[in-house]
């Protein structure tokens, strides 16, 4: 048929006596079929669209509904390292299952045990809808099968969801709430009452805080896929020195660079709001930290992946006994914000962010000099009123000397 004669719904003479050529042999085909008994045959292989055919597609008749076809002969060709996660099920009578596989093992059965995958003859929408992710045979994401060493785009997409999903559950504030928040600034009387506390007070109080922001990053590394593989040891490794550079990026979530101020106590506070913790400098390299890492607009997909990268750090991280397992989760970690940057055509960030990880590595550093200088003059209150958890994380001679020299 004539591009013409589909467009205005005519066709030649010698176009319509082929037509009902066609389909008085396709009726007698049928009749044919149904007063003899025969095996029937399977669908023949797909042809490439520039090989000849004899008839139209458009003029075949639908198959009936019970019509048994196979496949599998297509499916040979296809090994099933290709894309391990689409696994195809041809049951006796009929193609019956299409399931999202979670990992591909050598030797494993390619079929779904009974009861899997879902009937796509059957099935209504809704019920599919309805299906719990067993029963549609959806594997949950697993970082320990043999797949994960391997990643495909699906499988990097499935990961990159699961710690955005983590990180929004597991931050203080959304966006939104902090947008709303920003008119809400300190006065001068509410700077001064600050101002006047004495220093191990203010020291105190901000123990807590940063023991509050960490608490969320605890949380936060426990949901991120494989940290929980890891031993305890090297979960404690990580969370000692990654944890409060995690807190610095979150930071950044939290920080309004038209006046250089930080959400801190329920409002906005700029660097003197921090003045009777003596250590000014400390406190201007943590907001100018911020105030770059703000300025790169990173996106709560951005941010969440990069934390968790910024957590999952191998490279320089000591006392890791198992350190080839943390860097193959980190390795996934950067495809991982390799894939949201390039989608989000920011791939010029890659380097921005990595510029930040030595900051980062200096500023924690720091943090830890002035932490040793505050316990030198200030004993008992580190020992009796700092957290518990911060004294765990921060608080040790041999974690500050570890911490200091790396």
């Amino acid at each position: 048929m004539s591009r013409d004669a589909v467009k205005f719904g005519r066709m030649s003479k010698r176009q319509r006596d082929s037509l009902f050529a066609e389909v008085e042999r396709h009726r007698q085909q049928q009749r044919l079929q149904a007063n003899s008994v025969q095996e029937p045959q399977p669908l023949p292989a797909y042809r490439s669209s520039k090989e000849p055919r004899e008839q139209s597609s458009h003029l075949i008749p639908p198959l009936p509904p019970a019509y048994p076809y196979s496949v599998e002969p297509e499916l040979q060709g296809c090994p099933p390292e290709m894309h391990p996660y689409l696994e195809c099920r041809i049951g006796e009578a009929q193609a019956q299952s299409l399931a999202y596989r979670g990992s591909h093992r050598r030797g494993e059965s390619n079929s779904l045990s009974a009861g899997r995958g879902f009937d796509s003859t059957r099935s209504t929408p809704e019920a599919i809808l309805n299906m719990s992710g067993s029963e549609m045979g959806i594997r949950p994401f697993d970082p320990e099968s043999s797949f994960f060493s391997y990643p495909t785009s699906l499988h990097i997409e499935e990961l990159s969801a699961s710690i955005v999903r983590s990180h929004r559950e597991t931050t203080q504030y959304r966006p939104e709430e902090l947008q709303a928040l920003r008119w809400k600034v300190f006065s001068r009387e509410e700077i001064h009452a600050y101002q006047s506390k004495s220093v191990d007070e203010m020291w105190q109080h901000c123990a807590v805080r940063l023991t509050d922001a960490v608490q969320y990053v605890v949380e936060f590394a426990k949901r991120i896929p494989g940290f929980r593989q890891l031993c305890q040891n090297d979960q404690i490794a990580l969370l000692k020195s990654g944890s409060m550079e995690v807190v610095l990026v979150r930071m950044s979530r939290m920080f309004n660079t038209e006046n250089n101020t930080v959400f801190f106590d329920g409002k906005f506070a700029g660097t003197e709001l921090f003045k009777s913790l003596a250590c000014g400098d400390l406190i201007a390299a943590v907001f100018d930290f911020a105030h770059n890492l703000c300025a790169l607009r990173l996106t709560e997909q951005q941010m969440a992946v990069f934390t968790a990268l910024v957590l999952l750090n191998a490279v320089d991280r000591p006392c890791l006994e198992d350190r080839d397992r943390v860097q193959r989760a980190r390795r996934d970690l950067e495809l991982a914000l390799n894939h949201i940057l390039h989608r989000d055509n920011q791939e010029s960030l890659l380097h921005k962010l990595y510029q930040r990880v030595p900051v980062l590595k200096s500023l924690c550093a720091l943090h830890i000099e002035k932490l040793r200088w505050f316990r030198q003059l200030y004993p008992l209150t580190v020992h009796s009123l700092f957290p518990p958890l911060y004294k765990e994380l921060f608080g040790s001679d041999t974690d500050i000397q570890t911490l200091t020299t790396h």
